[in-house]
Parts: C-alpha cells; sequence; structure tokens
C-alpha cells in the first residue's frame, strides 16, 4: 500500500488501509478478550460439577482457544485425551451434555460436541 502511494503526497488511501488494519487488530483483541472472560464464568459455573477425564478434556478444548477443536470434539478426541474405555466416554460425553456443559451436533459416528460459552457474560 505504502509503496502505491510514494509517488503523490495524498496519503488518504492508505491512511484507510491502515485504520482497517488497527481496526481488526483491536476486534481481533476484543474477541480474545471476551474468550477469556467467557472461560472464567464457565469455570466457575462448571468446575465442580466434572470428573477428572471431563475436566481434562475441557481443559483441552479451551487450549484449542475460541474456535476449539476444528470441526467439533469427537469421541475419539476424547478417547485419546482422557484414555478410557469408549463406554466410559459415552457417558462422560452424555454427562456433559446434560449438565449444559457441551452442546451436541450430528449422529452417530458424525456427532460432534462444542463448549458452550456464554459469550455476552
Amino acid at each position: 500500500q505504502l509503496e502505491q502511494h510514494q509517488k503523490t503526497l495524498d496519503v488518504t488511501d492508505w491512511l484507510v488501509w491502515f485504520a482497517e488494519v488497527v481496526l481488526k487488530a483491536q476486534q481481533a483483541t476484543l474477541d480474545r478478550v471476551g474468550f477469556f472472560i467467557s472461560k472464567a464464568h464457565f469455570y466457575d459455573r462448571h468446575r465442580d460439577q466434572l470428573n477428572e477425564r471431563q475436566a481434562k478434556a475441557i481443559a483441552r478444548m479451551f487450549r484449542e482457544g475460541p474456535g476449539g477443536f476444528k470441526g467439533g470434539l469427537s469421541a475419539d478426541n476424547y478417547l485419546k485425551i482422557t484414555g478410557t474405555s469408549r463406554a466410559t466416554a459415552t457417558r462422560d460425553l452424555q454427562d456433559l451434555v446434560e449438565k449444559g456443559v457441551l452442546a451436541r451436533t450430528g449422529k452417530r459416528r458424525h456427532t460432534r460436541y462444542w463448549l458452550k460459552l456464554d459469550w455476552s457474560e
């Protein structure tokens, strides 16, 4: 952008571009701060409801950031994170959905789980 406008004294286009970059950076910062606040509220609400395996999986999901696991958490992901049996993983995931910790989408092999975060908190 800067090279394009070095031939003239008109810096309007460059200023517009620069302002857009600053606004995008501010929005990214607000999104990240909102995520951390939501994470704190989430743990305030659910910390005492989670068993060790569930807490480990939830912590791993949070490490992925605001977008979570690409495509959502699968039962296979849960098995790898927790090292538990498939039956226990199924019970744990169902329990997390019933407690309002996770939202479930899809069916059978295509079932995915997402953290239920309230960004308006």
